[in-house]
């Protein structure tokens, strides 16, 4: 039986029980926000403009069902809504690339450096005045901006902590270059062990004999009373002829070295006129900064690219180990 007169068919009029459920008309249906001339919905392209009751012609698709709120000028771009991804230069990436490193390594050059002011305090009496070599690494540390009070406890604690013995290791390295390792520790068995063990997985060995191919020869480390008014080399020369040296050379820098930190000149000399010399600087009107004894290599070594860069990993692991003291090598 037909619908009534004045019914459309279709329509949401009442309907006999039993009665099939009416076709909806399809051509009286609304058109998809798909059918934009400028886009589709599934592609989040935007449409012709708004719609007849006033909502926006288009809707792109986003996970979950989510719609960002705000303009649409805020919106994210990135395919994961609420993706926060940082561009490398913020504050966190330079504390971690650049300050972070920086400051391990000057803890481990503190590190050390306490342990040589134990040891000396512990041989010759914890007084600089009357232990020369007390005096010495004192200045090495004033040189390195350690903290008063970090030097004065560690003078103090030089009769608690347990004795440091002074080991001097001589290796050889893939290529021929020789390798000397001043190291300073309180368990010498266990520092040989575990330097030898960086050494072979570095491609290097222990051997005998390595210390013939260096000199050892005293080293004064000297800098301008001003330190914005660095020596020149002429005048270092002519100091250095004055007081007994057989030569000079700017100080090499080091990569764990802060920028601000002042160069210093060296002062080779023989090790028995080490003292003399240093005084005689000092006079002439320089500001020491250490004597030392140090080795000096007779030759020089020159390797290849890749055996170059094995070398300089095996130096780095041997910096970063914390009974190493200094470290000496003839690679040119």
């Amino acid at each position: 039986m037909g619908a009534g007169p004045g019914v459309a068919r279709g329509s949401d009029a009442p309907r006999r029980a039993g009665a099939p459920k009416p076709t909806p008309d399809v051509t009286s249906a609304p058109r998809p926000l798909s059918s934009s001339p400028r886009g589709s919905a599934d592609r989040g392209g935007g449409g012709a403009g708004p719609a007849a009751d006033g909502a926006p012609a288009w809707r792109p698709r986003w996970p979950c069902g989510v719609v960002p709120a705000g303009p649409r000028w805020l919106w994210p771009t990135g395919s994961v809504v609420g993706s926060r991804r940082g561009a490398g230069h913020n504050r966190w990436s330079k504390v971690r690339n650049v300050k972070g490193p920086r400051d391990a390594a000057r803890s481990r050059l503190f590190q050390r450096l306490g342990l040589l002011l134990r040891t000396a305090a512990r041989e010759g009496g914890p007084d600089p005045a009357l232990n020369a070599q007390l005096a010495n690494v004192v200045e090495q540390c004033r040189a390195k901006n350690m903290p008063k009070a970090s030097i004065e406890a560690a003078i103090r604690g030089a009769e608690k902590a347990a004795a440091g013995a002074r080991v001097l290791y001589e290796a050889r390295g893939a290529g021929g270059w020789a390798l000397l390792l001043e190291v300073l520790t309180d368990n010498p068995r266990r520092s040989q062990q575990e330097i030898r063990l960086i050494l072979t997985r570095n491609g290097a060995t222990m051997a005998d004999g390595a210390r013939h191919g260096f000199e050892q020869i005293g080293v004064v480390r000297v800098a301008s009373q001003d330190p914005g008014c660095p020596v020149s080399l002429e005048a270092a020369l002519e100091a250095a002829v004055e007081a007994g040296a057989r030569d000079v050379c700017k100080e090499e820098e080091e990569e764990e070295e802060e920028e601000e930190e002042e160069v210093a000149l060296k002062f080779i000399c023989e090790t028995s006129s080490l003292r003399a010399v240093r005084e005689r600087l000092e006079a002439s009107g320089l500001r020491p900064l250490s004597a030392t004894i140090e080795y000096l290599p007779r030759d020089r070594v020159a390797l290849p690219e890749g055996t170059r860069e094995e070398a300089e990993r095996l130096l780095q692991a041997l910096g970063d180990y914390p009974d190493v003291v200094n470290i000496y090598h003839n690679i040119q």
